[in-house]
């Protein structure tokens, strides 16, 4: 990795849903820019866009109009290889649900990310034994998802998606069905994480401790981010 700071950058973004024969405006030409190593919190009410935004960032959806750059690039002209990269590398993804592998360990689930992204077995077992082991999670690499707790999950789905120190971590709404203590735990590893290595942390979220730790606050409003 160089040492100039990754961009994640928004660029007069709109998008609308079908609800029926109706179209819906969620977001209404917004205009932002993440810099890798800041963190972000976007807050706004239910249904006013955050989880819609943070998909096109993460090129997960397409927008209407205007563009997602990466680094200047615009995601929606990355080839599959650069698109993949992109997602395996460039980004990490953590949702409200962890969203497991039910049939993988523990150990597994983590491991998974760095076997897609072509490092060796053994590499990806001692990095995956690391992660779990900072988070108190080694006890139990071998048990699979359903005999853990959603707190215990949600951690393994945090490792997972740091696993390949990407540039940017995008989280919608990680604390959503986490008890306070918990979800305290988790924010406070991301922002560990998020300053060991400079990633740029991006958090949608009602959590008022959430925002509160993060740099920067943006509110989604009417379909604009201010």
């Amino acid at each position: 990795m160089t040492t100039d700071k990754a961009k994640l950058q928004a660029i007069n973004i709109t998008k609308s849903f079908l609800q029926g024969s109706t179209s819906i405006p969620v977001l209404k030409g917004v205009n932002v820019t993440f810099e890798q190593g800041n963190s972000y919190a976007i807050t706004g009410s239910s249904g006013s866009g955050k989880s819609t935004l943070l998909h096109l960032l993460a090129s997960l959806d397409t927008p209407d109009q205007g563009s997602i750059l990466f680094n200047e690039l615009n995601t929606q002209h990355f080839t599959p290889h650069q698109h993949e990269h992109f997602l395996n590398k460039s980004i990490g993804l953590l949702f409200q649900a962890p969203y497991l592998i039910q049939e993988l360990t523990v150990l597994e689930n983590v491991m998974l990310k760095g076997l897609i992204s072509g490092q060796n077995k053994n590499h990806a077992e001692h990095h995956a034994l690391q992660l779990l082991t900072i988070v108190g999670l080694k006890d139990k690499i071998h048990e699979f998802p359903a005999a853990l707790s959603g707190g215990q999950q949600q951690r393994v789905a945090l490792v997972r998606a740091i696993f390949n120190k990407p540039a940017f971590l995008l989280a919608d709404e990680p604390t959503a069905h986490l008890d306070m203590a918990t979800g305290k735990t988790i924010i406070d590893l991301l922002l560990e994480y998020q300053t060991e290595w400079s990633m740029g942390l991006i958090i949608c979220s009602h959590d008022h401790y959430v925002s509160q730790a993060m740099q920067t606050i943006l509110h989604l409003n009417d379909g604009k981010l201010h």
